[in-house]
């Protein structure tokens, strides 16, 4: 025991090391936030502060990591880019009309390469052929689309 009383420094951070290797097994980030504790001991153990001391130093900051740090890593680490998968990825880009579209009678439109029924959206408006249009939503193999206006007309 008065090694440990001795070489508290070299305790701390071997503990830290030990927490850390082993959240590498688990990935829960709170091994991680115990490591940062007993970093902030380490590091109160430099100074020169009794172990007490080290040891509500290390606590606090276990604690404070967990209940601070850790959620926001959390939340980050399972964010991701939404996947869109079939025609839904098609919804919000742009097309170009290649037969002229009227609330009463479906046309064509080209996205990415694929020709596409297309339906307006508006029922009250026609679209001719060589306008850019949004797509605003598709069902079944129709695409409901807008114009995109232009600036200067």
């Amino acid at each position: 025991m008065d090694w440990l009383r001795d070489h508290l420094t070299e305790t701390w951070l071997a503990l830290a090391i030990v927490l850390g290797i082993t959240e590498m097994i688990g990935l829960d980030l709170i091994l991680l936030m115990l490591a940062m504790g007993a970093l902030v001991g380490m590091t109160a153990a430099i100074i020169g502060a009794p172990f007490f001391v080290q040891a509500l130093a290390a606590a606090g900051a276990s604690v404070a990591c967990l209940a601070l740090v850790r959620p926001q890593l959390v939340r980050r680490m399972h964010a991701g880019p939404e996947l869109q998968l079939g025609h839904g990825k098609l919804v919000g880009t742009q097309g170009t009309v290649t037969e002229r579209i009227t609330g009463l009678q479906t046309g064509r439109i080209m996205i990415g390469g694929e020709s596409w029924s297309a339906s307006p959206y508006d029922d009250t408006i026609t679209i001719e052929p060589g306008e850019t249009v949004e797509v605003l939503e598709i069902k079944g193999a129709t695409a409901y689309v807008h114009p995109v206006p232009r600036l200067g007309t």
